[in-house]
């Protein structure tokens, strides 16, 4: 028995360790995670993601997570993100975060530099299909398509494979690019230009739309209406990739339900959310 005790002490540790790894901090929707059970949902601030999980963005949609050290991973929209082997032994003495991210489509960004200094060493690999990208402490952006796999370091260093060829970047603001027809071009410096507008294909703008963890403002689109009615609109919303809420309250005709979606850090981010909804066929009430 002693033994069994200690295996599960074991094995509760290595969950743990991975256990808030990467979590979603704000999301423009439509988003989804997709389980390895198969099981989707839509993507919600303070989601704490797993190995196995998959994130899905929509047209228009943006995706910011967190790693508990403090690194940030952005993702742009009709992006595919896999995640994989994420451990964060965050009781040791000299921490480390390690683990797989498969980009599989989209613009992403990986930065150290949005939720402050970093407290702990990392060792991520990030496979953009073609192209693995190994980053130990650093800014970079990258995007997969159907035509080629890009990756741009802003600042720091990666260590970059591609078929048998293997070499570091580390001179900043420098891209290489890998064609699906087995061509690669040589490292390049990027026009400052054209990384601002890579960069703002991974960016949440001022007043977006985005939900996140500590926003206060919601926009509601249906109110005291029935259970039924309630929850088939929460399963449109849900299916069609936002993370809608339901709201129980007692009113004089009985039971009554809110069908709205949280999270909004103000009026302007409330106003472009709801007209969103009224493109994709909704119709919000406030």
């Amino acid at each position: 028995m002693r033994y069994v005790a200690l295996l599960l002490m074991l094995l509760s540790a290595v969950a743990a360790a991975g256990a808030n790894t990467l979590a979603v901090e704000a999301v423009i929707s439509p988003a989804w995670v997709e389980h390895a059970s198969g099981v989707r949902e839509p993507l919600a601030p303070g989601l704490i993601l797993r190995d196995g999980d998959r994130v899905l963005t929509g047209p228009g949609a943006r995706v910011l997570l967190r790693m508990a050290e403090g690194s940030a991973v952005k993702l742009g929209e009709n992006a595919r993100l896999g995640v994989d082997r994420l451990t964060d032994n965050a009781s040791a003495a000299d921490r480390l975060v390690s683990g797989v991210l498969d980009v599989v489509q989209g613009a992403f960004r990986f930065t150290t530099r949005v939720f402050g200094t970093p407290r702990a060493r990392r060792d991520i690999n990030i496979r953009i299909v073609t192209v693995t990208a190994g980053i130990r402490g650093t800014d970079v952006w990258g995007k997969s398509s159907a035509e080629r796999d890009v990756v741009c370091l802003i600042e720091g260093r990666v260590f970059v494979q591609h078929q048998e060829q293997a070499f570091t970047m580390q001179d900043p603001l420098s891209f290489f690019v890998a064609g699906r027809d087995g061509t690669r071009q040589p490292v390049a410096t990027v026009a400052p230009a054209q990384l601002q507008q890579w960069a703002t294909e991974t960016e949440i703008a001022p007043a977006g739309g985005a939900s996140r963890r500590d926003g206060p403002h919601r926009v509601v689109l249906a109110a005291a209406v029935e259970e039924a009615a309630a929850l088939a609109l929460g399963n449109r919303l849900r299916a069609d990739g936002y993370p809608a809420r339901l709201r129980a309250y007692r009113a004089a005709s009985g039971l009554r339900y809110d069908v709205h979606i949280a999270g909004l850090a103000g009026d302007e981010d409330a106003a472009t959310l709801a007209g969103a909804l009224r493109s994709a066929g909704y119709a919000p009430l406030r």
